[in-house]
């Protein structure tokens, strides 16, 4: 067995670069934060989504304070959660892109208005609707606690992965083995 590189974290500039070299190797999947209402809309691609709690139903998001996102957030105390499919990985790339603004990013896709305002993006695997529960500030971001107001599955289960600096499709009817490497237990496939 190869051994690993080791890299001590120093008070240099390098730390940051450091860390998100060594988070890069945790997939995840990817997600579309959305927030605001009306014409005033944003959003933002993330694979900082996590489950909280099934009783009662409370999901986690970590967004960085700097993101058009996290005002809108904190405004409207609600928020959307769009669970992307392998075939939107497009989608994912256009809600990064630094150049495109607020409403800029929906041109040309598929949305809708939820029950409370937010924005959902068609074609996900899931969307939920979530309110505000708390934001806890630490250090460049805000960790968004998320009660469900509503949620919608798609019927597919086709998902988007996001690893190693670049998008993997992963389809359960072909790719078993991607799914194996990646540690996503399918307890009733294997």
């Amino acid at each position: 067995m190869a051994k690993a590189d080791v890299h001590l974290v120093d008070e240099t500039n390098e730390v940051e670069q450091q860390f998100r070299s060594v988070m890069r190797r945790l997939a995840g999947g990817v997600s579309i934060i959305t927030a605001g209402q009306g014409n005033d809309i944003t959003g933002m691609t993330v694979t900082s989504l996590t489950s909280l709690s099934a009783s009662p139903p409370r999901l986690l998001v970590s967004i960085n304070r700097q993101a058009s996102s996290f005002p809108l957030i904190d405004r409207y105390r609600v928020f959307g959660v769009n669970i992307l499919g392998s075939d939107q990985h497009e989608i994912a790339g256009r809600f990064s892109n630094g150049r495109l603004k607020g409403s800029q990013r929906f041109e040309g896709i598929d949305w809708f208005p939820g029950s409370s305002g937010v924005p959902l993006l068609g074609h996900s695997l899931a969307t939920i609707e979530c309110q505000v529960e708390e934001i806890i500030e630490r250090h460049s971001h805000g960790i968004v606690v998320g009660s469900l107001l509503s949620f919608e599955l798609a019927p597919r289960l086709s998902g988007l992965v996001y690893w190693n600096g670049q998008y993997i499709e992963i389809d359960p009817d072909n790719d078993l083995d991607l799914l194996a490497e990646v540690s996503i237990p399918l307890p009733h496939v294997r």
